[in-house]
């Protein structure tokens, strides 16, 4: 009974920081700015499966796609073994699934086994990409200190846990020597009697239990909240093409109504504040949703061409800049016990520059390699428009292709009367 006391009250603990952390990120997003994305529900449902359950766009690059699969698939039928845990430790129990399902619970361990060990190999492929082979697509300004510790703490307690599994199993006496990786280790424990061999399965039976309360609770701080965003995100995806930029309809009302002095504003229409995005709360909660789905792959910034020629523009480093600028703001408000209309006079154009902004050619290259559907063009868009129609401060240029726009009805300099003069040449 002081054993089931002590499991009930661990897990009521982390299950409670958990959840607040959860409330947290929901209330950060819904700083966002409104917008409908429940159309087209069958087509939603269609993407979000292909996307995130199917894993369609992570194996365009085989490799990554194979062992992130397996992950994948380890975690989600892995958690079964988990439930019987969960159950085992509210109940008192040993092994509670065992006499229910006979001969197919040892397959079904011996399955999770096999799943477990290819979790552990995927996990060292993955610490060797990042830390022996040194992939480009890992490394860029943005990816020093807590990026890389994140990148590699979340593998390494991956592996902590299905070692812990496959040991606990090795230490069941009721299960040794009968299962296809676990029984590795029974040398291990062929020493001992039984119950000391019990005990060191209990050890193991708590450790993996209190890592993965410590792993719910480190992952909302961690680039693999994207294990529970990825399926909002990709469900509540842009389905236009994604080439289409949307009108601004603050703008057009304002034109109709200087074009229009008699025309009458619509109903309980507010004159805008403000144009763009200067800071997160100016975003979309879409575009704020995006930004804590970001996994940090890099494919967005290993495509992007300005980032390829060498300019300053990283994709991910814009999702990443909204994430900690939102994760900022929302410290702040919770600091000072603030409402939703809170402020700390801080921006995100503090942390994303000009440069960066106006190096993006709008190709959508990002969005399309993106494998939770983010997309860093949307948010880029939105802080060049608060550039060019808060503060005039777009490049010369462009400056001038917008001048002659409003002054000849065209990006040149000539006059609508002289535009055809070139035929005569």
């Amino acid at each position: 009974m002081l054993s089931q006391i002590a499991f009930l009250i661990l897990t009521a603990i982390g299950v409670f920081y958990f959840v607040k952390s959860i409330k947290k990120i929901s209330r950060n997003i819904n700083l966002g700015k409104p917008l409908n994305r429940n159309d087209q529900k069958g087509l939603r449902i269609k993407t979000m499966t292909l996307v995130a359950l199917g894993q369609s766009k992570m194996v365009v690059r085989p490799v990554a796609g194979f062992f992130h699969i397996l992950i994948y698939v380890g975690f989600v039928l892995i958690n079964i073994e988990v439930l019987e845990i969960l159950l085992d430790g509210i109940l008192g129990t040993h092994r509670l699934f065992e006499p229910l399902l006979g001969g197919l619970y040892t397959i079904a361990i011996g399955f999770f086994e096999l799943l477990a060990l290819g979790v552990m190999l995927a996990c060292i492929v993955f610490l060797s990409r990042r830390n022996v082979t040194k992939l480009k697509r890992f490394s860029g300004t943005e990816m020093k200190g807590w990026p890389i510790f994140d990148a590699n703490a979340i593998l390494i307690i991956e592996l902590v846990l299905m070692t812990a599994l496959l040991l606990m199993n090795a230490a069941d006496v009721s299960l040794q020597g009968s299962m296809p990786v676990s029984s590795w280790f029974k040398p291990l424990f062929s020493g001992l009697n039984e119950h000391t061999a019990h005990i060191v399965m209990l050890v193991c039976w708590w450790i993996h239990w209190i890592g993965i309360l410590l792993f719910l609770n480190y992952v909302p701080f961690s680039k693999h909240l994207h294990i529970f965003m990825a399926f909002p995100n990709t469900y509540y995806s842009n389905l236009n093409p994604k080439g289409q930029i949307d009108n601004m309809e603050s703008v057009t009302t304002e034109v109709k109504l200087m074009l229009d002095p008699n025309a009458a504003p619509p109903e309980n229409y507010e004159a805008p504040a403000g144009f763009g995005a200067k800071d997160v709360g100016d975003l979309t909660w879409k575009n704020l949703m995006d930004a804590y789905s970001c996994t940090e792959c890099g494919r967005c910034t290993s495509v992007c061409p300005a980032n390829i020629t060498g300019k300053l523009l990283s994709p991910r480093k814009v999702m990443m800049d909204t994430r900690d600028r939102l994760e900022e703001l929302g410290t702040a408000m919770d600091a000072n016990k603030a409402t939703l209309n809170y402020h700390d006079g801080k921006s995100l154009h503090h942390r994303t520059t000009a440069e960066e902004l106006w190096a993006c050619t709008s190709c959508n290259a990002c969005a399309e390699a993106c494998p939770v559907n983010i997309s860093p063009v949307d948010i880029i868009m939105q802080m060049r428009q608060y550039q060019v129609m808060e503060l005039s401060a777009a490049p010369a240029d462009l400056n001038s292709m917008l001048s002659n726009l409003e002054n000849n009805g065209a990006p040149w300099q000539f006059s609508p009367s002289d535009r055809a003069n070139w035929v005569q040449s």
